[in-house]
C-alpha cells in the first residue's frame, strides 16, 4: 500500500491541479485508467461502477454511473486528445452539476524508479463552476478512488 499523498490545489479561480505518485510503472497506471475492466475496481471508491460506454478515442464519448446502497450518480464526457501513455484530455460533467462542463487533463509521468506521478488538471468556465465541485466532496472522493488504485497496483491485475 502506498504512502503517498494526494496533492490538490488551485492555481487560479478556474482550475483543480491533482498530484499524486503511485509505486507502480507508467504502463501500469495507464491501463488501470484506460481500460474499463480496471476503471471498474477502483474509479468509484469501491461502489459498483458501471461503464455504460467507453469509446477511448479522439471524439468518443464515456459514461460512467456509481452505485451505493440507496442511490446512485452519472459522470460524463468525450475524449479531446489521447496521447498513449502519456495523456488524455476529456471533457468532464457530473450529473450532481448538470450543464457544468469541466475540461480534464491527465498526465502519466515515469519517474524512471518504478513509479509514476499522475497529474490532474480540470479547467472549469468559472469560479462558481470550480468551487461547486470542490464543494462535493471532490478531494475525499478522489482519495478514496487513489487508496482503491494503490490496492489495485498493489496486486498486479
Amino acid at each position: 500500500m502506498s504512502t503517498e499523498k494526494t496533492e490538490v490545489t488551485t492555481t487560479s479561480d478556474r482550475d483543480i491541479h491533482i498530484e499524486r505518485i503511485f509505486n507502480a510503472s507508467r504502463d501500469k497506471v495507464w491501463a488501470a485508467s484506460t481500460e474499463p475492466d480496471l476503471l471498474k475496481q477502483w474509479w468509484a471508491r469501491g461502489n459498483p461502477l458501471e461503464v455504460v460506454k467507453w469509446e477511448f478515442e479522439k471524439g468518443g464519448h464515456w459514461r460512467f454511473v456509481e452505485r451505493w446502497d440507496g442511490g446512485e450518480m452519472g459522470f460524463e464526457g468525450r475524449f479531446r486528445e489521447i496521447t498513449p501513455k502519456d495523456s488524455y484530455t476529456f471533457t468532464f460533467e457530473y450529473d450532481g452539476m448538470p450543464g457544468h462542463v469541466c475540461i480534464e487533463t491527465v498526465q502519466f509521468v515515469d519517474l524512471g524508479d518504478g513509479r509514476t506521478k499522475l497529474i490532474v488538471d480540470d479547467l472549469f468556465h468559472t469560479g462558481e463552476e470550480r468551487d461547486g465541485m470542490l464543494d462535493t466532496g471532490m478531494e475525499s472522493g478522489i482519495n478514496q478512488s487513489y487508496a482503491a488504485l494503490d490496492a489495485l497496483l498493489a496486486r498486479g491485475d
